[in-house]
């Protein structure tokens, strides 16, 4: 759940859409970089000047988070990044298990990223958004109260598996890919003005029961181009792997190097690969480098699909998939296709429950929708 610099090493329905004020709101507001702390007052003037109510998130008080987390014990502890920690707790005052982001004071993410986080998951809501409970600002201490997420990160269920998990079957990997399109789609096409995520990578796709995906983790996300405006130029930041090659050159961002981040965590999904993994042979270390060539050649693409489904997926369905993969990291962006098209093939992709002891039906499908068929139209 950390992030680099990527050219580095390795309410409800009222606030449903920013709109243009409150973007630009928020881009004042989160602007500041010379405070050292985090004081309360702080906070407050920025959801004033948002023109927020703090009441849509929750204060809580260190004491109070510390109690929550039994004082952020190592039994407690989710997992960690460039960030800090996340931590299991308990919220007497809402009856309710979450999870707690302890930002390191000495950490990647700074207060302008943490105030970001907190406005945008204020202002944005959707069913594959996670939703922010509430924050802490006591002195320097920073603390980020999520929703708990009972299945943990994608990350957790595709990599490195401990022997006693089983690998996700095919129809899990295809609803957790649609879900994450959706949450970039309503980022992309719903918000007013459009919201690049920035850091989508399996670490930030957080799964609830029935393998529900959530994108969290918006600390670096970007208010994007409007008007005449092509790009928003910004420093490169990101995770090394993910990162869209136009974006890691100019630090020119665009909602196509969201969908080029889609696209790496596309290929993980159905080949069980890292973006970047340096166990690998050089020529196998980097995810898309390695796809590229097989891309070509359509007889190779078995030879991407994650060796632990033991041949058990529809072979439909896997071209097709690993289709929409291959055009969201082409290496020019005009060339990769809009989320909203990559949301259409994967939901179709996603309905068709795969039976392996069917295998006979599963070419019985003449056609469906992928960002190629619509990309003519819609670009």
């Amino acid at each position: 759940m950390g992030w680099f610099i990527c050219s580095g090493q390795s309410s409800k329905d009222a606030k449903k859409e920013l709109n243009s004020k409150n973007g630009d709101q928020i881009r004042s507001a989160a602007s500041d970089k010379s405070n050292k702390k985090f004081p309360q007052v702080v906070a407050a003037d920025a959801f004033k000047e948002a023109g927020l109510d703090q009441t849509a998130a929750q204060i809580f008080t260190f004491r109070e988070l510390a109690a929550a987390t039994k004082n952020f014990r190592e039994d407690c502890l989710l997992g960690e990044g460039g960030f800090g920690r996340v931590y299991k707790g308990w919220l007497e005052r809402k009856n309710q298990t979450v999870a707690i982001k302890q930002l390191d004071r000495n950490g990647l993410q700074g207060n302008r990223e943490f105030l970001v986080e907190v406005l945008m998951l204020i202002l944005l809501h959707h069913p594959h958004l996670v939703n922010l409970i509430g924050y802490c600002a006591d002195g320097d201490q920073r603390l980020l109260v999520y929703e708990y997420m009972p299945l943990g990160s994608l990350d957790d269920h595709i990599h490195d598996l401990p022997p006693d998990r089983k690998p996700l079957n095919w129809s899990t990997r295809m609803k957790i890919a649609a879900g994450a399109a959706k949450g970039l789609e309503y980022l992309h096409d719903k918000t007013k003005p459009p919201v690049i995520y920035r850091d989508l990578k399996c670490s930030n796709i957080l799964l609830g029961e029935g393998y529900h995906a959530k994108l969290s983790d918006f600390g670096l996300a970007k208010l994007g181009p409007v008007g005449d405006n092509t790009h928003v130029s910004t420093r490169v930041m990101g995770t090394y792997g993910y990162c869209a090659p136009e974006y890691a050159m100019t630090g020119q961002l665009t909602l196509k190097s969201d969908v080029y981040s889609f696209g790496v965590v596309l290929l993980e999904i159905i080949s069980g690969r890292k973006a970047i993994d340096n166990s690998k042979s050089t020529g196998e270390q980097n995810l898309v480098a390695w796809a590229r060539p097989l891309f070509k050649d359509r007889r190779k693409f078995p030879q991407m699909v994650d060796p632990l489904l033991q041949g058990q997926y529809p072979f439909r369905g896997m071209y097709q998939a690993l289709a929409v993969a291959a055009m969201c990291v082409q290496e020019q962006p005009n060339m990769r296709p809009l989320i909203a098209d990559v949301v259409t093939a994967l939901s179709y992709l996603a309905s068709q429950n795969y039976d392996p002891e069917v295998r006979s039906n599963q070419g019985s499908h003449s056609s469906t929708s992928t960002p190629r068929s619509r990309r003519t139209s819609s670009m």
